[in-house]
């Protein structure tokens, strides 16, 4: 769609519930005009030329469990780089685009791979924490129902990130920076 880019609420820090009252770095884009600026108008995914990337970094947040797992254009984009060599990175509530995407050739991505996301444990926290159950299904109940697929996670919200070929997961948050390192690791830089 493109457009500006707004936070659901337990994402945002600014939001009265406080859940991310601690997340210093969207406080810091929120603050600075110049990175403000940087989601206040974000291109079309359909607008941009996917094939001039070598790598595509898809991150999480609350939002993406009610937009990415619906958006065909999404879950297009994630298979046509798996299936092209390119590097598919995928972090924290984003991974839920994983539970069906699937490459051209209608292969599921995480066929085969071992890959990681938001975890039960993780899930089950941030309910408690807000008194409420705030996602609609928990990726890791759905990720172990799918079969020759090894969807692992560690402890609660500890940086983990996994590289299986070129995809590559991160299970939450406090896993970007090591799904990132994986990243520029696998690209040769």
């Amino acid at each position: 769609m493109g457009g500006a880019l707004v936070a659901d609420a337990y994402s945002d820090p600014t939001d009265d519930s406080g859940y991310s009252a601690h997340d210093l770095i969207s406080r810091g884009f929120i603050a600075s005009p110049e990175h403000a600026a940087l989601v206040a108008d974000t291109p079309a995914l359909a607008d941009l030329d996917t094939d001039s990337f070598d790598a595509v970094f898809l991150v999480g947040g609350q939002g993406p469990m009610f937009t990415f797992r619906a958006d065909q254009a999404v879950k297009d984009l994630v298979g046509r780089f798996v299936a092209g060599g390119k590097v598919a990175a995928v972090v924290c509530h984003a991974t839920c685009v994983l539970l069906d995407a699937t490459t051209p050739d209608g292969e599921l991505v995480v066929a085969g791979r071992t890959w990681t996301g938001f975890a039960n444990s993780e899930e089950a926290y941030a309910d408690e924490f807000v008194g409420q159950r705030i996602q609609p299904f928990w990726i890791e109940d759905e990720a172990r129902a799918i079969e020759g697929t090894n969807f692992i996670v560690q402890g609660r919200f500890r940086a983990h990130a996994v590289r299986d070929g070129n995809l590559i997961t991160g299970q939450q948050q406090y896993s970007g920076a090591a799904a990132a390192r994986l990243v520029i690791e696998t690209l040769g830089r």
